[in-house]
């Protein structure tokens, strides 16, 4: 008899438990047409969310490296006040992270970058940029195109390639490198005269922070705010 019961308050807290999730997901599992869409797990978040600040300020027109009046100031960062405990931190979430690794990969996308950038070739930039520096970069050559412009750049050197801040905000690792390089930029008509430069080189100092999910597994970082000193 004691089984019998025991029996019908099973039954009974299942039907209260089917009941329960029901009514959860009438509730949380219905679409209403406005939901945002998930974002990149290696793009950084929509502008004035998140640890890039309230600023539109991840965006700097290249070439010139003249910040526009959004960007005056960068956000500053939340995150460890030296470079090596936000490099501790992003290796206890990420084993396989060093500095000179970053730092050689960090080279290499600038080179691509800025060359990309000269080019107008956007294909090579967009997985490079998150969403809302690519907009900007593609915006600028975008213009450059209607004008009948062309510009011309050669990194003739780099004098130095350093981190100069680390940090790492939930799962999302950023990394901020200045780059030293001497360079040539000449932006030119559609008669190929020249409107800006004179074809000599000038050092330019850029300093651009990168960021990754660190459980993603797409291994590769993306740049998320370029300004000047």
């Amino acid at each position: 008899m004691g089984e019998g019961f025991f029996f019908i308050d099973i039954l009974i807290f299942a039907m209260v438990a089917a009941f329960l999730v029901f009514r959860l997901r009438s509730v949380l599992g219905r679409r209403h047409g406005d939901e945002r869409q998930r974002p990149n797990p290696i793009a950084p978040p929509p502008a004035g969310r998140g640890p890039l600040g309230d600023k539109a300020d991840n965006v700097v027109p290249l070439p010139g490296r003249v910040a526009p009046d959004l960007a005056a100031e960068p956000p500053a960062f939340t995150g460890p006040v030296s470079v090596a405990d936000g490099i501790k931190q992003i290796r206890t979430a990420d084993p396989s992270f060093t500095e000179k690794h970053f730092l050689q990969g960090a080279k290499a996308a600038f080179e691509m970058i800025v060359s990309a950038f000269a080019a107008g070739d956007t294909a090579t930039l967009r997985p490079l940029l998150a969403d809302e520096v690519y907009d900007n970069f593609a915006e600028a050559i975008r213009k450059r195109q209607q004008a009948g412009e062309s510009l011309d750049t050669v990194i003739q050197s780099f004098e130095s390639v350093d981190m100069t801040a680390a940090r790492l905000e939930g799962r999302t690792a950023f990394c901020t490198v200045t780059f030293t390089t001497h360079q040539i930029n000449v932006t030119r008509d559609a008669n190929g005269n020249p409107v800006e430069g004179d074809g000599t080189a000038e050092e330019v100092v850029d300093i651009w922070t990168f960021s990754r999910n660190t459980r993603a597994t797409n291994p590769n970082w993306v740049l998320v705010e370029t300004r000047v000193p």
